[in-house]
């Protein structure tokens, strides 16, 4: 089923983010910061996700991209956020409640938590990696973040486009 861009009640403006994951934060801050040169802007930790993060910037102003920088704090707990070092991507959308909305309807496997505040303060919600029999349509071995852009990113992303 493909939907044009006319039916699509959303639009997806950009990359918000790129998470990494290893078992070390400091050996990817050593490639990220120190070698590559991004700059760290916050930190994120989190039993229930099981994520001690470091949020890094690449660009600046509304089209900056986050890289974001996880070790797990339990190694062999879950999720395991270095098991796949390309943790997950993130995209900026417009209307992230219509998104949800209208992916799901058409068989859009989400991962638990629905649309929640994300690390950076932005409402988020993820899509699965992995499809299922009630939810044919899914990541395909990748974790999506939906990352609701606020305003200055919508219009900077739509002024590009």
């Amino acid at each position: 089923m493909t939907a044009t861009a006319s039916e699509r009640p959303f639009a997806v403006l950009g990359i918000q983010q790129v998470a990494i994951g290893g078992r070390s934060k400091a050996a990817l801050r050593t490639l990220w910061v120190e070698m590559l040169g991004l700059e760290v802007t916050g930190s994120f930790r989190s039993e229930r996700e099981n994520v001690d993060e470091d949020i890094c910037a690449l660009g600046s102003g509304p089209t900056r991209v986050e890289v974001d920088l996880m070790e797990p704090i339990d190694p062999e707990g879950k999720p395991a956020v270095h098991a796949t070092p390309l943790n997950h991507i993130g995209l900026w959308i417009d209307d992230l409640p219509a998104a949800v909305a209208w992916l799901a309807s058409r068989g859009v496997r989400f991962a638990p938590g629905g649309i929640r505040a994300g690390a950076a303060g932005h409402d988020v919600c993820f899509l699965h990696p992995k499809a299922s029999e009630e939810f044919p349509i899914a990541g395909e071995g990748v974790l999506i973040e939906l990352v609701q852009a606020p305003p200055e990113v919508v219009a900077a992303l739509r002024k590009s486009a």
